[in-house]
């Protein structure tokens, strides 16, 4: 998801999330069915899961502080023949290894990417126990890495006090739990002597509420510490508990066979969730590349027309397609027989060579500023249109910070278009060559001068004139009409109407090509975001799992 969308950093923290969790769970548990069961101790600060870790442990293996964030990185407590399923990178891949504990180095830095290693004796070979930094720490690498733990385990024990059981946070990660099948057990922690018969029920109806109807709920009373660990007694209930689940293998295969299939099912919804945000992106990406496409193409519609209707014939051209041919004579000699026009005609096309340059470049000049207003228009409408949309906005910031401004034509345009306007004026001269080429009509051609006669049929290209007012269409259609009647004199009817239509069908191809490199600015910027091969994959993904799960 490269898109600034709603829901965009949401549906990428899906997709990392999913995959942290193939790594650090999913495949691990795959591999090994009958590794040590993964008992993650979570919950909020100050909820005093580091000095629940040490009661059960029978040892202060994992240091309680009185600063907040306390927990700061995961302390992972196993026993000694359990070493081999942990030293290596088998579950948590992503975590380096220190084997030490707080009594063998401080633990006050941050969170850095590591895991600490405490073998006992005390625990049981067949379950593991981790004591995670806190779910609501202030510290941004300690919420990640609780989230992440928990998302490693194959059991929950999950606590909170009296005083904190109805906070949101944990109620949130609780119900992400149930929607793995993970299992959980519950910890009341720091109950105030005879709360627990107020707060029990309350807690009991919060529970079944979430689904979580039958987990087990264990009750420690506030009490003070005897060698800096909650006395024997406080603790029993929930070290028989996890004693009884070690010590029966069908009753563990049973809790990883739950958690591993609600895990698998629960990114099988990942995975078209994250689908579904990658297909709005291919159709916010569809609707731009709409846009880009409507707002070119109107530009080479209007561009067309503004040839075809005369606009191109305004001011500076017609003044000098004025002055090349004498409008007023000319108009006056229609009457006068087709010889008598061509040599007025001869006249001005072969006798008067700076008047031509001068149409000439007039026509250039014409023809490239239609191109130019034509197209900036069409950046100015394009740029209006992605930016109505934030991903819109964002793609563009993003494309300037590579030195690309999308919010103007490209600054070779104009270089561009007056290199397009010559060459299709040497077309047109082609045009011209090809008709007459072993034909009576040469000698008569060359005679005017093809050059000369070009420019005439460049004006049959113009010759409509509904761009055009008042004097303008007297003198742009009188003057059209002289050259109509000289190129039929010259080449046919027939030939004049092809070569005026091929003329201007080439012009606007060439305008069209012109066009497609500006295009291609803005495309150039939507390639990057592209991925709407990844749907497939993701919904073929989640198909595969789902149907790992249920057989089917």
């Amino acid at each position: 998801m490269s898109l600034d969308l709603p829901g965009a950093d949401e549906a990428r923290e899906q997709a990392a999330s999913a995959v942290r969790q193939l790594d650090d769970y999913v495949l691990p548990r795959l591999r090994d069915v009958d590794a040590p069961v993964l008992t993650v101790v979570g919950g909020s600060t100050g909820a005093g899961k580091s000095t629940l870790v040490n009661g059960l442990v029978g040892d202060e293996v994992s240091r309680p502080g009185v600063l907040r964030p306390t927990t700061r990185s995961p302390v992972l407590v196993h026993h000694p023949d359990a070493a081999s399923w942990f030293d290596g990178d088998r579950i948590l891949p992503g975590l380096a290894r220190v084997r030490g504990g707080s009594t063998e180095g401080s633990r006050d830095e941050a969170t850095t990417g590591h895991i600490e290693l405490v073998t006992r004796e005390t625990v049981p070979a067949t379950l593991a126990v981790i004591d995670a930094p806190d779910i609501d720490s202030v510290v941004d690498a300690n919420r990640a890495a609780a989230a992440q733990l928990l998302d490693a385990a194959d059991l929950w024990v999950f606590v909170t006090t009296a005083a904190r059981y109805a906070d949101a946070v944990p109620w949130e990660f609780l119900r992400r739990a149930v929607a793995r099948g993970v299992g959980i057990a519950l910890v009341l922690n720091r109950v105030p002597p005879g709360a627990a018969s107020e707060i029990g029920p309350h807690l009991a109806e919060m529970l079944r509420t979430e689904g979580l109807g039958t987990a087990p709920v264990f009750t420690i009373e506030e009490q003070e510490l005897v060698d800096g660990l909650l006395p024997r007694s406080a603790v029993e209930p929930l070290r028989a508990w996890l004693g009884t689940l070690a010590a029966d293998k069908r009753a563990r295969a049973e809790l990883v066979g739950r958690t591993l299939a609600g895990t698998i099912a629960e990114l099988a919804a990942r995975s078209d969730r994250v689908a579904a945000a990658v297909e709005y992106q291919g159709a916010m990406l569809g609707w731009m590349e709409d846009r880009l496409g409507d707002g070119f193409d109107r530009a080479v519609w209007n561009i067309a027309t503004d040839v075809r209707d005369g606009t191109v014939m305004r001011g500076e051209v017609l003044a000098r397609w004025q002055e090349l041919l004498g409008t007023g004579e000319l108009l006056r000699q229609l009457q006068s027989t087709i010889g008598r026009l061509r040599d007025r005609v001869t006249s001005a096309v072969t006798g008067r060579p700076r008047n031509t340059e001068r149409f000439q470049g007039a026509v250039n000049s014409g023809v490239e500023m239609v191109v130019l207003e034509r197209t900036a228009q069409a950046v100015d409408e394009v740029v209006g249109q992605w930016r109505s949309q934030g991903a819109g906005g964002a793609l563009m910031r993003e494309a300037g910070d590579r030195g690309i401004d999308l919010t103007r034509p490209s600054a070779e345009l104009d270089e561009r278009a007056a290199r397009m306007v010559r060459d299709w004026q040497a077309g047109v001269l082609d045009l011209l060559r090809r008709e007459s080429r072993g034909k009576q009509l040469s000698a008569r051609v060359l005679s005017y001068g093809v050059n000369g006669v070009a420019l005439v049929l460049m004006v049959g290209v113009f010759s409509q004139t509904g761009g055009l007012t008042g004097a303008e269409v007297a003198i742009a259609g009188g003057t059209s009409a002289v050259g109509q009647k000289l190129l039929e004199a010259l080449l046919g009817d027939q030939a004049v109407r092809r070569l005026t239509t091929e003329a201007r069908a080439d012009l606007e191809r060439r305008v069209g090509q012109l066009l497609e490199a500006e295009v291609a600015r803005f495309a150039a910027a939507l390639d990057p975001h592209r991925q709407q091969d990844d749907v497939g994959r993701l919904r073929r993904l989640a198909e595969r799992l789902r149907t790992g799960v249920t057989g089917r």
